[in-house]
């Protein structure tokens, strides 16, 4: 045991950070820590406008050096013979675009005491949708003038992506904007923080984050030009000369964690510290991605990640946060989609909403709604109570309950909620198969495919697909970890890497084929409503919706 390899992952979520010591030898977790971040409401900065979510930055220095402590710790209770010392390796995962402005050092301005408590001047979280008629603004300039940009990132851009939010920024806060130098993705800045590569000279980006919410595309020389980001803003165009040339791929290492870090937390100075990516992309790798396998990463929102090898032709795929070469695994394109709330909406019902003397937690209300049949409530929700990512890419969309009457009970609706998500997943599903993505398995990461067999059948029986779940509870962090191992020489690359250390639970979700008959029906009506709501096209009517859901209930309660 003395001479075993191990490395971390360090996982900042939506809520809290988490560091995962792993064996790197097969992939074992020896050791985890979790820290809630302390700022805001559950680590998430709100405001009287629903769309704002920022997170300050302190907290994610702060949960850095607690979790790595932490990890360590138990490591060594757990492990016999352990030392920080055979740590090798470290990787990074966050959540995104979760982009922060930095000053001429790389300082986030929300250290700086002017800036101290202001909203603009600290990391604008994936969930701000602040930016929703800056996105339209740019989406409708690339559709005059650069429809490349847009062809890559599924034809709309977004208003949780990059650009958009430095361009509210702009315009909302020109005194944050004009005292940032740069605008800088947690993804990116967390390693340069790590690695003392802060200075916008020195720092490393990653094509993960760069691609999928930037734009950034070697092909037309990087992230879009000055041209096209001047005509939004003269300022923005501006900017342009201080983003970094070139964004690369997780097998190329950030830096080495310096010997500030490593005094702090006992880890070794001078080990390599992986380009930093997004979770849902390492979370993929950790799940055992390979072209083929679609990868459903179900957290507070879902990202459904696929692979399609770099040496075949792949045009961009409408609806899609981005097909963007080596944002997943190096010499793959990789492809994401996803929903912008899912457990969030069961934790929405859970906790604010559910009525009643007696308030269910999310296993109580699992263990209900597993006895209910299929249509048994005459219920059919949408599931875009945080917007809609793919296909529709549009924020201003909200959620909605069909079938309800004077006898529908929580648990009714609780599994309308989780059916809801489970539909808006095929619709992804069948978007990608409908541009030749081929989806031969499904893997499922996250809490909710760990701990909600509820949900995990029901997905199976929608789709009519098995689901598989992956064997890591922290997949995300497991990845992280993973390229650590990558970057460190434990492994030449990321397949060989993946063969070692990732594995799949021995529980397998079958589909149940008189379950899915009733569900088909029920997608049509949702494909109806999706539509109807979602979509300038749709000229249909919906006099029968209320109607046929009555009829499949009926039909349920025989």
């Amino acid at each position: 045991m003395h001479n075993r390899k191990h490395t971390l992952g360090l996982d900042y979520g939506t809520n809290s950070v988490r560091a995962v010591i792993v064996d790197a030898a097969n992939g074992r977790e020896v050791a985890t820590a979790i820290w809630n971040y302390s700022t805001g409401t559950k680590g998430v900065i709100l405001a009287r406008d629903p769309n704002l979510a920022r997170q300050h930055p302190a907290d994610y220095i702060k949960g850095t050096e607690i979790t790595i402590k932490r990890a360590l710790a138990d490591a060594k209770k757990k492990v016999h013979g352990f030392k920080p010392e055979q740590i090798v390796g470290l990787g990074v995962d966050t959540t995104g675009s979760t982009p922060l402005p930095v000053d001429a050092n790389g300082r986030p301005l929300a250290f700086n005491k002017k800036f101290a408590n202001h909203p603009a001047a600290m990391a604008w979280l994936w969930k701000d949708h602040t930016s929703i008629a800056e996105a339209a603004e740019i989406t409708e300039l690339a559709r005059k003038i650069r429809p490349q940009y847009l062809a890559q990132c599924g034809g709309t851009y977004s208003s949780e992506w990059f650009f958009s939010k430095i361009l509210h920024c702009l315009r909302t806060s020109p005194a944050v904007f004009d005292a940032a130098y740069l605008w800088v993705e947690c993804a990116d800045w967390i390693p340069a923080m790590l690695t003392g590569t802060e200075s916008p000279a020195k720092l490393a980006v990653g094509v993960c984050a760069a691609g999928h919410k930037a734009m950034y595309n070697d092909s037309w020389g990087g992230y879009p030009d000055a041209e096209f980001l001047s005509q939004l803003d003269p300022k923005l165009g501006e900017l342009h000369s201080r983003l970094r040339p070139k964004a690369v791929a997780i097998d190329h290492k950030a830096g080495e964690l310096t010997s500030d870090w490593s005094k702090r937390t006992s880890l070794p100075a001078g080990i390599p510290v992986a380009i930093g990516a997004l979770d849902a992309h390492l979370g993929a790798i950790g799940a055992g991605i390979a072209p083929g396998t679609l990868v459903k990463i179900i957290g507070t929102s879902t990202c459904d990640i696929a692979v399609w090898p770099g040496t075949e032709q792949l045009v961009g795929v409408p609806g899609l946060c981005g097909v963007v070469d080596g944002s997943v695994l190096p010499g793959f394109y990789g492809l994401e989609a996803g929903q912008s709330a899912v457990g969030d909406i069961f934790n929405w019902w859970v906790k604010y909403i559910q009525p009643g003397r007696k308030k269910l937690s999310h296993a109580d209300l699992d263990k209900a709604a597993a006895k209910l049949q299929p249509g048994e409530s005459g219920l059919l929700a949408l599931d875009w109570n945080n917007g809609n990512r793919t296909l529709l890419v549009d924020q201003r969309l909200t959620g909605l309950l069909v079938g309800q009457t004077l006898y529908t009970t929580p648990v009714e609706i609780y599994r309308a909620f989780v059916e809801a998500t489970a539909f808006g997943a095929l619709i992804i599903i069948n978007r990608f198969e409908e541009y030749h993505v081929k989806i031969e398995q499904i893997i499922n990461c996250g809490g909710i495919a760990d701990k909600s067999p509820l949900t995990m059948q029901i997905y199976a029986d929608v789709t009519g697909r098995p689901m598989k779940v992956s064997r890591s509870a922290q997949t995300c962090a497991l990845g992280s970890a993973i390229a650590g191992a990558v970057v460190a020489g434990v492994y030449k690359d990321f397949a060989s890497a993946q063969r070692a250390m990732t594995g799949l639970k021995p529980k397998l979700y079958q589909p149940n084929p008189k379950a899915h008959t009733v569900y088909k029906e029920l997608y049509a009506l949702y494909k109806q409503l999706h539509d109807a709501f979602g979509t300038r096209e749709w000229r249909g009517n919906l006099y029968d919706v209320m109607k046929r859901l009555i009829g499949i209930r009926n039909q349920a309660r025989k």
